[in-house]
């Protein structure tokens, strides 16, 4: 949901009649809110900020009981129908979950349900992501299915049976078990979710054709949904998590967990990180470590959902105005927040290239307070209408830079699409855009961006110096003191200490972080020299390729083609970097300082069953993440890529696999190869 304004937040500590007041505004901003998000599927505010009103008014009628209305937000499970689709009563309600949001909450709930249960019996749990999408209910009847519906008000949804039947992942028929009679009913539950790959391929095809991109791929997700023309929604990226069963006649498993392993075996796609927990104790470390881990994931999600396991103590636990009290969606604070873009500031990068970056109104996002944000570049800035002035939304995952995902309602007066400068903001010389690519440069190789961002990128990455960060070289490089990698490394601790801010132990400590940095590895020095083109990846496959910097040095284009992942453009700009005599001698400079340029054995190919093959990853899959499986390829010697070359011994297709990489593979006649062959050739 993208959202526009907020008000500060106001407690039952209101007078009577302000109370009274603000709870009829809420009711009306929530119901216009919900209506265009479930019905328009053009939200005007985010998540959060619903949420926050939602929250307030909940907190409004607990103390105010007679401030309850039967239309309030409160009292329903969903939002108006939408009257494009016939509407289905579902078998039944689709309740929704409470939420809790620290671990103390966790804990005080799985302490009522053992209150209510009134015995000492154990009590296990399941928890799986909450998927960021929509939710769906779909029928079968004796094996086959015959209709599926939105959530909708959680009593009926909306028939979108045809839309459904083109989502691959969906099953049209249970699978056979042992000869055994489908179920007469089984209504079966799930979330409707585009892939963020998908998400990202499928908004560049709007852009491409002109057309306004989709916010997030939740409402991706939904607005393909609801497509009248199914051909439409065939065409999206769509998938399904199937997370449990609403109603079904015969018998069955008698646990959550035995319900997923029974659904998967009858053909159902379910998560494969849904797991069975013997304490609350284990769920709420799990709901700590999965707010880390979720930015690994190819699809959003926000939060967990935590579900007693035994069906028999859910029947005796019941619910309460159709919200389970045997299940919880443990929430996180959310990664997107609208906030004010005050200017579109310009930064020249260590090759030359012009970032935008955006400064914010301070804003927290995901429990972390944000003021600036990353842009990527012209296009896409003006792809995303993103405009100074402007109100926007902003998103943060996990530890990466905040970016911009658009603007949050329509444009203030005044505001303009943006322009790049005409001149490089640090040395004035004009600036070129080459043919092909979408960043703008500063053509000029004495631009002080080539050493004080080459020093910074050094400090915060490659060399990964503590104590010494961006500000500390900014300071060095404007006293004079370091202007190069080289004068970093004969930086002495009597230098600092003449300078504001530094006393015995902090020059120390500075010295001896820099110091220590000689030992990083040789592919991460590559990494640092500002080497066109050449990125984690490309540095770490020339090391173990060659070896030494020396090899590297002589090496001609074509020998550096020969290295994984390099093409003919790349191995020209690399080799052309090592001729130049100003750029060897910075090698032997830092060389003779002490910095490494062999490959360690840390480096060195691995010896094993798959030595001398190469692999490609693409899609998502089910038992391991990509860097999971591409640590177990390599521990077997293999060698693992992220583009397909005609020296690619196989492509290992998960869910929702790359288009580009499939059709590579297809025409350099690469074989295609399944998780299961994965796991065969890790067993080896």
């Amino acid at each position: 949901m993208a959202r526009t304004s907020s008000s500060p937040t106001r407690g039952s500590s209101l007078p009577p009649s302000e109370t009274v007041t603000r709870a009829e505004e809420l009711r009306d901003r929530l119901t216009t809110y919900a209506y265009e998000y479930y019905v328009l599927d053009d939200p005007s505010v985010s998540d959060a900020e619903f949420d926050r009103l939602y929250d307030e008014l909940v907190a409004l009628e607990s103390e105010h009981p007679e401030l309850v209305t039967p239309d309030s937000p409160t009292q329903r499970v969903g939002a108006p129908l939408s009257e494009r689709f016939e509407k289905l009563r579902h078998l039944a309600p689709m309740g929704s979950l409470d939420k809790v949001t620290t671990e103390e909450a966790v804990l005080k709930w799985a302490e009522d349900v053992r209150k209510r249960l009134g015995s000492d019996e154990p009590v296990a749990y399941v928890i799986e992501p909450k998927i960021d999408g929509s939710a769906i209910s779909l029928v079968y009847e004796n094996g086959a299915f015959v209709r599926g519906a939105t959530r909708g008000d959680g009593f009926q949804g909306e028939d979108v049976t045809p839309n459904l039947k083109t989502i691959k992942s969906i099953p049209l028929a249970l699978r056979a078990v042992d000869g055994e009679a489908p179920p007469p009913v089984l209504e079966v539950r799930g979330e409707v979710y585009m892939p963020l790959s998908g998400f990202n391929a499928f908004n560049e095809r709007l852009a491409a054709e002109g057309k306004k991109t989709a916010p997030n791929p939740r409402n991706a997700a939904a607005g393909s949904l609801r497509q009248k023309d199914s051909s439409i929604t065939a065409s999206r990226p769509l998938s399904i998590w199937v997370y449990g069963s609403g109603y079904r006649e015969g018998g069955g498993p008698e646990t959550h967990s035995e319900m997923l392993a029974w659904l998967r075996e009858r053909g159902f796609r379910t998560n494969p990180f849904a797991e069975r927990l013997e304490s609350i104790e284990e769920v709420a470390q799990a709901c700590r470590e999965w707010e880390r881990r979720r930015i690994e994931l190819d699809y959003e999600i926000d939060g967990i959902v935590i579900k007693v396991d035994s069906f028999d103590q859910q029947l005796r636990l019941g619910s309460l105005h159709e919200r389970p009290r045997w299940a919880r969606a443990f929430k996180w604070a959310p990664l997107t927040a609208t906030t004010r873009l005050n200017k579109i500031l310009i930064r020249v990068g260590r090759t030359g290239a012009l970032n935008p970056w955006a400064m914010l109104e301070p804003v927290e996002v995901g429990g972390v307070t944000v003021s600036r944000a990353t842009l990527h570049n012209e296009e896409d800035i003006n792809r995303k209408d993103i405009r100074e002035g402007d109100d926007v939304i902003v998103q943060r995952a996990g530890d990466v830079i905040p970016q911009i995902v658009g603007p949050a309602g329509a444009h203030r007066r005044g505001t303009k699409p943006f322009k790049m400068p005409a001149l490089c903001p640090l040395c004035e010389t004009p600036v070129v855009k080459p043919e092909g690519e979408a960043m703008h440069r500063c053509p000029n190789r004495a631009c002080p961006s080539r050493g004080l961002e080459t020093l910074i990128t050094w400090v915060q990455g490659p060399g990964d110096i503590d104590g010494v960060g961006e500000q500390s070289v900014r300071r060095l490089w404007e006293l004079g003191l370091v202007r190069s990698l080289p004068e970093l490394y004969r930086l002495t601790k009597e230098q600092l200490l003449e300078l504001d801010g530094y006393a015995e132990i902090s020059a120390t400590n500075a010295i001896e972080s820099i110091q220590a940095s000689k030992a990083v590895p040789f592919s991460r020095v590559l990494l640092g020299l500002n080497i066109p083109d050449v990125g984690w990846v490309t540095a770490q496959n020339l090391a173990r390729h060659f070896e030494n910097v020396d090899l590297l040095v002589e090496a001609s284009q074509e020998e550096i083609q020969e290295v994984d992942g390099i093409g003919p453009e790349r191995a020209e700009a690399i080799a052309g970097w090592f001729s130049d005599e100003a750029n060897r001698q910075l090698v032997a400079e830092l060389r003779g300082l002490g910095l490494r340029f062999e490959a360690g054995e840390e480096e060195r190919p691995v010896e094993g069953p798959l030595t001398g093959r190469a692999y490609v990853i693409t899609g998502t899959l089910e038992r391991l993440t990509r860097e999971e499986a591409k640590a177990a390829l390599e521990a077997k010697g293999a060698k693992v890529s992220d583009s397909v070359s005609s020296k690619t011994t196989g492509v290992i297709v998960g869910e929702e696999p790359g288009a580009s990489k499939l059709t590579k593979a297809q025409r350099a006649g690469v074989p295609l190869l399944s998780e299961a062959d994965l796991v065969e050739l890790l067993a080896r």
